[in-house]
């Protein structure tokens, strides 16, 4: 049967110039090409229509930087299709390879069986009124953060149902371990390696000093309530979507039985990344 491949390309001229090199050849190889553009980034508002991936791809190339990967995921899906990124953007932590081993890497994937490996994502569902509203799942992370002139959120956590804390704090970010190198690192939280099964808790600039991130296991479920009163309050999905969050509403995040299938490289190692794109010991990205 003809291998069919996804393409998702970001709204760069250089990447879309590769773009088109890559469906040329791929064509030239006798595999046809889906192709999707990835026009500039909005935040869409939970419940608006979105397409999907068709099924039958044999896998999916994203030409880009983490915001096109994380958009690509999205449009995949549920689907278990296999996902390769290919660094177009400024950090590229979801990239695998770069442009420069683009073809000899997809040579050896189309004559060889795809190895990958999971990535734990996160289902997010807002329940009102004793129904789910909004449900959406995210590689990266779920934040609940406040409007840029609302006062200090005040989010009450349970953990399997017990009571945690009420953090007070500008939002809090509930990421899985691909997520702890995105905004969860920016707001002071671990680098947590992809094959450790948990979910980090980060809050945003806490009232109290002594709230800490923290990690859990991957097991438990996680319900936030908004304390009365607490308005102007947004919950971001992975950075692609948004809702607002009443203070009447619940929101359960918890480990998705669906994770994404990455293409594995196997030379490729994790904290050579991590240490290229943090620049540490002088390594330049």
């Amino acid at each position: 049967m003809t291998k069919r491949i996804g393409l998702v390309v970001k709204n760069d001229p250089r990447a879309i110039r590769k773009a088109d090199e890559l469906e040329n050849w791929l064509m030239s190889q006798k595999i046809h090409v889906y192709r999707k553009e990835n026009a500039p980034q909005t935040l869409a508002v939970g419940g608006q229509e979105t397409s999907h991936a068709p099924d039958d791809l044999f896998c999916v190339l994203v030409l880009g930087g983490d915001g096109t990967f994380l958009s690509a995921v999205h449009w995949i899906g549920n689907s278990p299709i296999p996902v390769l990124g290919v660094k177009f953007g400024e950090v590229g932590f979801l990239a695998e390879i770069s442009e420069d081993n683009l073809f000899s890497v997809l040579n050896t994937i189309l004559h060889n069986e795809i190895k990958t490996r999971r990535r734990m994502r996160l289902t997010a569902s807002i329940v009102r009124e004793d129904r789910v509203i909004f449900s959406e799942t995210v590689l990266n992370d779920v934040v609940v953060n406040k409007k840029a002139l609302a006062r200090l959120a005040n989010i009450t956590t349970f953990l399997d149902n017990h009571y945690l804390t009420t953090y007070r704090a500008d939002g809090l970010i509930v990421a899985t371990p691909t997520g702890s190198t995105a905004y969860c690192l920016a707001a002071g939280g671990p680098i947590v390696h992809p094959a450790v099964p948990g979910i980090i808790l980060t809050p945003i600039c806490p009232f109290t000093l002594t709230i800490r991130p923290l990690i859990i296991p991957d097991s438990v479920e996680i319900r936030l309530v908004l304390e009365k009163k607490t308005s102007d309050i947004l919950v971001t999905f992975d950075g692609q979507s948004c809702m607002e969050l009443h203070d009447t509403d619940t929101l359960i995040i918890q480990k998705s039985p669906y994770p994404v299938q990455m293409i594995r490289i196997p030379e490729q190692r994790y904290f050579d990344i991590v240490k290229s794109k943090l620049r540490w010991s002088g390594s330049r990205v």
